[in-house]
């Protein structure tokens, strides 16, 4: 197992319920991890590119990991797929696509785009909670980050 390292996870999520299970679930996991949450498509490009108010690299950090919905407002989670899988400087970011949809035809286009993983989020709050944390434990412990 990996020695904790802290890490800056990106969460693009606009539900704030659903933002808020996994804050809590990251800040219990690792506190030492740092969780940016944004509410559109069009502020996690923004963040990921650093334009508009995430110019400064210190307050906007390259995340470790981006935990992506799908259904976004400005700019839809497969376009901000496409647009960090397409970029030389953003491309080896792991992207969890975190979403309500098990559509075989979403689940389909994300990992042609090139996700990471897909995972649905389940309607259950206990499973939604066991999820985040397996979510926590593989990614920000036992995988090997070469972002």
């Amino acid at each position: 197992m990996k020695e904790e390292e802290p890490m800056v996870v990106l969460l693009v999520e606009d539900e704030p319920a659903h933002a808020e299970i996994v804050r809590r679930n990251f800040v219990d996991f690792c506190p030492a991890n740092r969780l940016v949450h944004v509410a559109d498509g069009q502020a996690a490009l923004d963040y990921l590119f650093r334009r508009a108010q995430y110019r400064d690299p210190e307050r906007s950090p390259r995340p470790a990991l981006v935990l992506l919905d799908l259904r976004l407002p400005k700019v839809d989670g497969l376009e901000v797929l496409r647009t960090i899988k397409t970029d030389p400087m953003l491309c080896r970011i792991p992207v969890v696509i975190l979403t309500t949809s098990a559509a075989e035809t979403d689940v389909a286009k994300a990992y042609d785009s090139h996700a990471n993983s897909y995972l649905v989020k389940p309607v259950d709050f206990p499973r939604f909670v066991a999820l985040m944390e397996t979510l926590g434990r593989y990614w920000l412990t036992w995988n090997e980050n070469s972002a």
